[in-house]
């Protein structure tokens, strides 16, 4: 049996929910530095859709030591089409749609449905934008004050302390 075939292939990939629970598990383990990790925003989703990811900013740039949250949401193609990424705290990045803090496929290539591949993980995802962060065209961009947030996919924002 050769395995060239596509429709081969299709049929040995793993089910959503597997690669879901797969990356469940490396998310509450840790991810390589600490410096960006993810995980389920509710444990009773069967469904496994909804995900909260972290991003410290990277070193040497405006990002530097800052947290970002960011929600991700797995829809029932994932992983065969990218999940929705969209930042809960407010960053200025040109990726990043600045009245909702949706992640744009097409500024983001890894997010578009030409440039996603099944393999990419939210791991992949978080890892790649926390390196955008740090391009030459991202590290000095004037940020929003720190503790201010995208709210309710509009341009409305709220203060940690309020």
């Amino acid at each position: 049996m050769t395995m060239g075939s596509a429709s081969v292939v299709a049929a040995l990939a793993v089910p959503r929910n597997f690669r879901l629970l797969e990356e469940l598990e490396r998310g509450e383990k840790g991810i390589g530095d600490g410096t960006v990790s993810y995980g389920m925003d509710d444990g009773d989703d069967i469904f496994m859709r909804s995900w909260t990811g972290t991003i410290i900013g990277p070193l040497s740039s405006v990002h530097e030591g800052r947290i970002y949250q960011l929600k991700l949401v797995c829809d029932k193609d994932y992983p065969d089409k990218p999940p929705s990424v969209r930042f809960h705290s407010r960053i200025n990045l040109t990726c990043v749609n600045p009245e909702t803090g949706q992640v744009e496929g097409s500024r983001f290539p890894m997010l578009s449905s030409a440039g996603w591949q099944r393999e990419y993980t939210m791991e992949h995802i978080l890892t790649q934008l926390k390196k955008e962060m740090a391009t030459p065209h991202n590290r000095k961009l004037l940020q929003p004050p720190e503790g201010t947030f995208f709210f309710n996919h509009n341009s409305a924002t709220i203060h940690a302390d309020n």
